[in-house]
């Protein structure tokens, strides 16, 4: 880390080249670009289907899976995950069985898991950063939590793929996709499952606070410049790659917390689009981006 006095005398090629002499800086590159374009990916359908909140919900939850893991000696996205599917359980068990709203149940659930993963870290003892939690660490990621990241990214990209024309569907128009026999029921739980592992992957690079963002923001950006679905995913993904990566170097180089580092860029991103995107901008320029 250099001082802010030392930043005018360095070139650009200098200020992209160093870090890379770091391996923990490559670690981090490339992780964060990774976990990046997932949820880039993820936040396209979560955009669509109005979910902001539940992701918030999911992200949340997760924290006493994560403190229970570490406590056992188990990887930390299995407890993660378990406790990510089981608050989505359990939302959709009071929902059914009580007259309260759906979004009332969601933040009654989300802060309870949360609340009891706060408890969970000052009765366990354990080695567990609780600043590690609740804001990632990309710059210090071992190699198992590199494997572990690479491998859920994979399974999440990969029912996408799969699933991609259902899911799509049942986000736009749910009532038309179950009239045409569509199972909306399993794409429901499917892409809420697939919402668990994106969070869990997200803890690394930005934290169990501020991966909601990376769950919604791309995809919130994407939605201002298009309105074809194909271009947005991309749009979405490329955005929250190259927002990553450029948060990573700016903490690098201020030294300040990497993973605000990257939320603040891709908010600056989402203001920018919100401003001059050049049909749904307030300040309209341009065509917009159709093919």
């Amino acid at each position: 880390m250099i001082s802010l006095s030392f930043l005018g005398t360095i070139n650009p090629f200098e200020w992209i080249l160093d870090p890379l002499a770091h391996a923990f800086m490559r670690k981090a590159l490339m992780v964060s670009a990774l976990v990046g374009g997932v949820c880039g990916l993820l936040s396209c359908y979560m955009t669509l289907k109005g979910w902001a909140l539940m992701g918030d919900a999911v992200s949340h939850s997760v924290m006493p899976g994560v403190v229970v893991a570490y406590a056992l000696g188990l990887p930390f996205s299995l407890g993660a995950f378990v406790f990510g599917v089981g608050s989505v359980a359990l939302i959709g068990f009071v929902k059914q069985k009580s007259r309260v709203k759906e979004d009332t149940v969601i933040g009654l659930v989300f802060t309870g898991f949360f609340a009891l993963g706060l408890v969970l870290v000052s009765k366990i003892k354990s080695n567990i950063d609780l600043m590690h939690i609740l804001f990632g660490s990309p710059l210090g990621i071992s190699s198992s939590d590199i494997r572990q990241t690479v491998l859920i990214s994979f399974v999440v990209v990969l029912v996408l793929i799969l699933f991609r024309r259902d899911l799509m569907l049942y986000c736009f128009d749910p009532t038309h996709a179950r009239s045409i026999g569509i199972n909306t029921w399993m794409l429901h739980y499917l892409l809420l499952s697939v919402l668990s592992l994106a969070a869990v992957a997200g803890l690394q690079t930005v934290g169990i606070i501020l991966v909601v963002a990376m769950l919604i923001t791309p995809g919130a950006t994407a939605y201002l410049l298009t309105d074809r679905f194909n271009r947005m995913t991309l749009l979405a993904v490329l955005s929250s790659s190259i927002s990553s990566i450029i948060g990573v170097y700016i903490s690098f180089w201020f030294d300040i917390e990497t993973g605000g580092s990257i939320v603040l860029v891709q908010t600056l991103i989402f203001l920018m689009a919100f401003l001059f995107a050049p049909r749904y901008g307030i300040l309209k320029v341009g065509p917009s981006i159709q093919t």
